[in-house]
């Protein structure tokens, strides 16, 4: 590189030897428990989890991903508990589930529930996928994928060799679907890199260091088209998404033109993100039972405002503007903003609001995985987290005592991981796209330096409001209950279809009340490698009552539903509402 050269640096593959020293995070002012937004709350509730991730000196790039996990009610008595993934290589590290008990306990029932999936794993995807009411389990893995098939009473029974699902390569996040409109779920794939044990790498200065994806080559992402009893076949050639070879973290699936139909959002590390959407009929498409076409780069999804790819890992969608339709925020490698892509409707496209939002500056410093928008105080607006750790070595934050004061350092982390770790970031919307960094009032969910990696949010308590499951790559898992105080009041929606006796995954609820209208995608994937329960959540500011509530179900029809109080949970049937 010739002297006076500016080189903008992008993709997760600049941890390699040839990248200068990333940047630090300054120190930030000392989080405090007194006020905050977010309580922990991890030993008291008896969630004893630690990843274990190997570590070994050979600097797998495996063992820096890290894992996801579920948060859902998995044996159907009414409240959320707790699915962590876990990825020794070295050994035998089964996944644990976690039963929450009366008191807000969590309980080891991973043998009775026979969840205990004992691969390499990564993550996690939620989807009732023989139509019985309940959720079936999908795990992702460096190695065999697993699907467990939900019996009811807690109990699950491994069914991947009958499903068709064991892809031997490594998947990264996954969600269910259902793209060809047949009342039975898909579920879509993505895969990372063809991981090669012997591959090792080093930094400028010739010390081991993890690889980054430039090290492998990529691999084609999977759809699996489902037949409603469990069983799967993979038809993501016939439907066109398995052509090009990319290398995908992040998914979701949601409709981002407002046509009722499921599309997938694809965060690609390093290269091109992707957003697949149904296309006309092809005669290679019968065997899928329909196709799809990657329009990010048409939508302007694709790049950044400079025409540039990035390292996008975690992915998030939400209506930030208020505009009732989704705009999609990512998460990047230090040296790189996370970008918003504010969705201008329809087959408009997209435009990088990052520099507008805000959330530009504090992105630069972190690199960042797990994400997701959510209503932390009720107000009507969305906010958002994003938890970080890196994937390169950096400037150690472990023994600076000015660094020392400011956060907390988790003591048992592997040394190997120590100079990875860093802070996670909260920040507080303002209902047009614009967010202020509020770290200062999210105490140790941003004052706690780790490698994080996965997030998910959901009403651990059952008061209403939405707290935070944090996984950690080679460190604990931990849950951040909300007391936001001075919170509105809310609205908890259940979408479901009868004759499916599911949720509707794919649908878009709008809630209109105190003179506003606010959408939300009926999903059961978020962030990075995690899955939640099919339910959506509205913070609804002032307002006792809500006014009245649409669905956009996902075969285009809409109903209207009547109003009701506010502070509680609705469940809506498809066929019960005004122009079903």
């Amino acid at each position: 590189m010739r002297a006076g050269t500016a080189v903008r640096l992008t993709g997760l593959a600049l941890a390699l030897s040839s990248c200068g020293e990333p940047v630090s995070p300054p120190a930030p002012a000392a989080p405090t428990e007194e006020g905050a937004w977010f309580t922990e709350i991890t030993a008291a509730a008896g969630l004893d989890f630690r990843h274990a991730a190997g570590q070994r000196d050979d600097y797998r790039i495996t063992e820096i991903m890290g894992s996801g996990g579920a948060l859902f009610d998995y044996d159907g008595d009414g409240d959320l508990d707790v699915y962590l993934v876990d990825a020794d290589d070295d050994g035998p590290s089964p996944n644990r589930m976690l039963r929450q008990e009366a008191g807000g306990r969590f309980a080891d029932v991973t043998a009775a529930s026979g969840l205990g999936d004992p691969g390499e794993g990564t993550g996690a995807a939620l989807g009732d996928v023989d139509n019985d009411g309940d959720l079936d389990l999908f795990v992702s893995n460096v190695g065999p994928d697993a699907l467990y098939l939900n019996l009811g009473g807690g109990r699950f029974e491994n069914v991947t060799a009958t499903a068709g699902l064991g892809n031997p390569a490594w998947s990264t996040s996954a969600c269910f679907l259902d793209y060809d409109d047949d009342g039975r779920l898909d579920l879509y794939v993505a895969t990372y890199v063809d991981f090669d044990p012997q591959k090792s790498c080093t930094d400028k200065a010739g010390n081991p260091e993890f690889c980054g994806p430039t090290a492998y080559r990529g691999l084609p992402d999977l759809l699996y088209r489902g037949h409603g009893d469990g069983t799967f076949t993979e038809v993501g050639g016939e439907a066109f998404v398995s052509r090009p070879v990319n290398k995908g973290l992040g998914v979701i699936c949601a409709d981002f033109d407002g046509d009722a139909r499921v599309d997938v959002y694809v965060a690609n590390d390093g290269e091109v993100n992707q957003l697949w959407m149904r296309t006309a009929a092809a005669p290679a498409a019968a065997a899928s039972g329909a196709a799809f076409e990657d329009r990010a780069l048409i939508l302007g999804a694709a790049l950044n405002l400079m025409s540039q790819p990035e390292a996008s890992m975690g992915v998030a969608a939400g209506d930030v503007d208020g505009d009732l339709d989704l705009d999609i925020f990512m998460t990047h490698l230090d040296r790189e903003t996370n970008t918003l892509y504010r969705n201008l409707g329809g087959q408009i496209g997209f435009e990088d609001f990052t520099a507008s939002s805000g959330l530009g500056p504090a992105g630069l410093s972190h690199t960042g995985f797990g994400t997701t928008f959510f209503d932390a105080d009720h107000d009507g607006d969305l906010d958002l987290v994003a938890v970080n750790g890196r994937v390169r070595r950096g400037a150690s934050l472990m023994g600076r005592a000015e660094r020392q004061a400011a956060w907390r350092v988790e003591a048992s982390m592997p040394p190997l991981l120590r100079d990875y770790a860093e802070p996670n970031l909260f920040f507080v919307g303002d209902g047009r796209g614009g967010f202020v960094d509020a770290a200062e009032r999210a105490g140790r969910l941003t004052g706690t330096v780790e490698v994080s990696r996965g997030l998910a949010a959901g009403d651990l308590d059952g008061d209403g409001d939405l707290d935070l499951l944090l996984t950690t790559c080679g460190g604990p898992a931990r849950l951040y209950r909300n007391d936001t105080p001075a919170k509105g009041h809310w609205l908890k929606v259940r979408a479901v279809d009868p004759e499916l006796s599911r949720a509707v995954l794919g649908a878009v609820v709008q809630v209109r009340a105190g003179g506003s209208t606010q959408m939300r995608p009926v999903v059961s994937n978020t962030s990075y490698l995690m899955a939640i329960e099919p339910e959506v959540h509205f913070g609804l500011g002032a307002a006792e009552r809500f006014d009245g509530i649409t669905v956009v179900w996902p075969d285009g029809s809409r109903e209207e539903f009547p109003s009701g109080p506010a502070d509680r949970i609705v469940q809506l049937l498809k066929g019960e509402g005004k122009g079903g």
